[in-house]
């Protein structure tokens, strides 16, 4: 089944391979809308001079920012130091870090993204008093995450349950409200494609073998729903 706990963890980000997989099921919604464009969007949007992800992954999405932004300054970090290693490769200054320990000082940012890692966090409340310390007044934390439904479907028939998580589109701004005044949230129904059974077996089995043997067989391809909410929080103006 799927474990939160960090030796699952670092089992599952100690490649880069586990998280291409998995994003490369990904389709927009019924009507062209995506949670990674929109939250995309949403950072550019704010033109940061200084620029914070945390939990960066493959470094993807914060190469496409710098790339967007080259006047600003662009830093990441993860708690991976495989993921930090496949950042900085792309240019980007990285550290290993815990979000709910960041090394920077207080105001050093004027955008933050979490982009799909804060229901991996221990202590919700401790990283997003974190981002709130390292963020300028009048700052943006742009924040994806993922709802209970997300691939319920998949899941269940695979023999496991809903993934209920700490970080969730239900929880997500409840958690936020006490850190943050002025909290914009939008939803996504997005589609998982998988092109036969065995593309849906690989994908189950970056989380966990068993769920990957538990899926039943099926004929040609096949898509799941997925839910997933981009949340833009705002600090007010000192």
């Amino acid at each position: 089944m799927i474990s939160n706990d960090a030796a699952s963890l670092a089992t599952q980000y100690d490649t880069t391979d586990r998280l291409s997989t998995r994003a490369s099921v990904w389709r927009d919604t019924p009507d062209g809308r995506s949670p990674r464009r929109a939250a995309f969007a949403a950072v550019v949007a704010a033109a940061p001079s200084d620029y914070l992800e945390i939990g960066c992954g493959t470094g993807e999405f914060v190469a496409e920012v710098s790339e967007a932004l080259p006047q600003a300054r662009t830093v990441a970090t993860d708690r991976s130091e495989t993921m930090a290693l496949a950042t900085a490769r792309r240019g980007v200054l990285t550290q290993v870090a815990l979000a709910d320990d960041l090394p920077f000082a207080d105001a050093s940012f004027d955008v933050v993204y979490a982009g799909w890692m804060l229901y991996h966090v221990p202590d919700v409340d401790a990283a997003l008093a974190e981002v709130r310390r390292v963020l300028r007044p009048g700052g943006t934390f742009v924040a994806a995450t993922n709802g209970d439904r997300h691939l319920a479907d998949l899941l269940t028939e695979a023999g496991g349950t809903r993934l209920l998580t700490g970080f969730s589109s239900e929880n997500g701004e409840q958690q936020l409200a006490p850190h943050f005044g002025d909290i914009a949230r939008e939803d996504f129904d997005t589609r998982a494609h998988f092109t036969d059974h065995a593309a849906a077996q690989a994908y189950l089995a970056t989380f966990s073998p068993e769920l990957a043997d538990g899926l039943p067989p099926f004929e040609g391809e096949r898509e799941y729903v997925g839910a997933s909410t981009v949340f833009v929080a705002r600090l007010p103006r000192a």
